[in-house]
């Protein structure tokens, strides 16, 4: 009898080591990130490994033309479970798409190599996915100034308060845990790619957010667990943020509007009614006097909104001059913002939106 037991404790304990771990594939996507990607692919292989799961880790590169290439490659002789990537088209949804491609994994953790992540960022969020059945998790950024200088300190200040950025409840701080419309760096469900689709490659940006609007349109979840913090580094100066936001930002929300009406959303929008009011404000000041009164009034609610808000984030972090700067920083940024969107409204009723060429 004694022996009965002591084969069938063998048989159990053989059952368990030869069950197969489950996988989680960590996609890394990079283009010239030499700055951040060796703190960013540290901070990877430094994650806790959850019980009775393996990790892969594909860092996908879009052909770097500075030293990104070498650092990885660097890193890699020291660690295999790094596999490098190379993206001929440049940009990260490419990248990503890449990697759904290659992807041994049950889950997908979708990483920038703009951020640090905590030791136990995979592990949390792998609980939190078993525990909620979400398709998508993520938590909430802890943005850092990607420059010493003051003008990157002001990026940091303006995306940090929900008057610069709206509702956007990864950006500002999730105060509980629940279900949102986006999250950043998600940690997906492979399943989800195969149900739904992969992400749309005619976004260069909005990609994600038109992706997890598709995941919420065919029934599934996105959940933000505010415990889960990444230290994101943001652009580093205003120069860089405001360009981004005209250029790229700006005129890829309408574009995703266009392709997926879903993707909409009112913050990403109401940007472009501030400048086009102030734009159409100012043409009929010239001509009547109730248009200068509505005018004067609408920019001294803004300036004193503003106002609160730089003295806000000035105690928070610290800098009495932003009470003086970060009025005007704001104003730039929500006219470049807005500025963008409509250019890219524009271009759509034009025919010559890049979104417009891809087949």
């Amino acid at each position: 009898m004694a022996n009965c037991y002591f084969y069938k404790a063998i048989l159990i304990c053989v059952s368990i080591l030869a069950r197969p771990l489950e996988m989680i594939t960590v996609a890394i996507t990079c283009y010239n990130e030499e700055n951040y990607i060796e703190r960013c692919l540290r901070s990877v292989l430094a994650f806790e490994k959850p019980e009775g799961v393996d990790i892969e880790i594909l860092v996908v590169d879009g052909l770097s033309e500075d030293n990104t290439r070498s650092i990885i490659q660097s890193v890699q002789k020291e660690f295999a479970e790094i596999s490098l990537i190379d993206n001929p088209q440049r940009y990260q949804v490419h990248g990503i798409n890449l990697a759904i491609d290659r992807a041994r994994g049950e889950y997908m953790a979708w990483l920038g190599a703009h951020a640090v992540y905590p030791a136990d960022y995979l592990s949390v969020l792998y609980q939190t996915s078993l525990r909620t059945n979400a398709e998508n998790v993520g938590g909430i950024l802890t943005t850092l100034p990607g420059s010493s200088s003051y003008s990157g300190h002001l990026v940091q200040a303006i995306s940090t308060h929900r008057f610069g950025v709206g509702d956007s409840g990864f950006r500002v701080g999730h105060r509980k845990e629940g279900y949102t419309d986006t999250v950043p760096f998600g940690f997906y469900k492979l399943k989800v790619f195969k149900e739904i689709g992969k992400f749309d490659e005619r976004l260069i940006r909005c990609q994600d957010y038109e992706l997890n609007k598709r995941i919420g349109k065919n029934g599934g979840k996105i959940l933000v667990n505010p415990d889960v913090r990444v230290a994101y580094y943001s652009q580093p100066s205003m120069g860089k943020f405001l360009k981004k936001q005209i250029l790229i930002q700006g005129p890829y929300n309408p574009y995703a509007w266009y392709i997926a009406p879903h993707a909409f959303n009112i913050r990403h929008a109401i940007s472009s009614v501030f400048v086009a009011s102030l734009i159409v404000g100012i043409l009929l000041s010239f001509f009547f006097v109730w248009a200068r009164i509505v005018l004067f009034s609408v920019l001294g609610l803004y300036f004193l909104l503003a106002l609160i808000s730089s003295v806000q984030q000035a105690i928070r972090f610290k800098r009495p001059a932003d009470i003086l700067v970060l009025p005007f920083g704001f104003l730039a940024f929500h006219i470049s913002h807005g500025l963008g969107v409509l250019v890219g409204v524009f271009r759509l009723l034009l025919g010559t939106a890049p979104i417009q060429k891809v087949k």
